[in-house]
């Protein structure tokens, strides 16, 4: 058994990706405004989609189809962000999709419907939300699949629109 490390200084018995720790990087002005900037566009989405269908005791629609599109958004984004855009944080997913999408509006829908005594709906909620936004995700991958293998339009010789 070997207590040598590698060129990189992880020790051979070490898995890969399990060295040291990457340097802590302070985020800037920018990144601060981005944050603000794009998680208040989600927030402002997701609470305008909920004051516009209010759940009372009922099933919690908006909140249900917020975080259902936003995760099918995310899978989406995540293909190009991994695929077909170079490497790098994305203002849509991160910040953008990080406000809309929302889990502690969720719990709270299921707890509401659980101190209300429906206990049915409750569950439904919860894990038709967990199963869906699975789903969602999946299709989003796959549709981002298909968006970046299809060809562009050409465009007409001699011109452009």
């Amino acid at each position: 058994m070997s207590t040598g490390a590698d060129q990189t200084g992880v020790p051979d018995d070490q898995p890969p990706g399990h060295g040291p720790p990457a340097p802590c990087v302070r985020p800037g002005a920018a990144d601060i405004a981005a944050v603000a900037i794009g998680g208040g566009l989600g927030s402002l989405a997701r609470d305008l989609l909920s004051a516009a269908f209010p759940a009372g005791h009922g099933f919690p629609w908006a909140i249900f189809t917020v975080n259902v599109s936003g995760c099918f958004l995310l899978g989406l984004l995540t293909y190009y962000l991994l695929e077909v855009w170079p490497p790098r944080r994305s203002f849509l997913a991160v910040r953008v999709l990080g406000g809309y999408t929302t889990f502690s509006i969720y719990a709270a829908g299921v707890m509401t419907l659980l101190t209300a005594h429906a206990f049915a709906r409750a569950g439904a909620y919860a894990l038709s939300s967990v199963l869906a936004s699975l789903v969602a995700v999946w299709a989003g991958l796959k549709a981002g699949r298909v968006a970046a293998t299809r060809p562009a339009r050409s465009r007409r010789a001699g011109g452009s629109r």
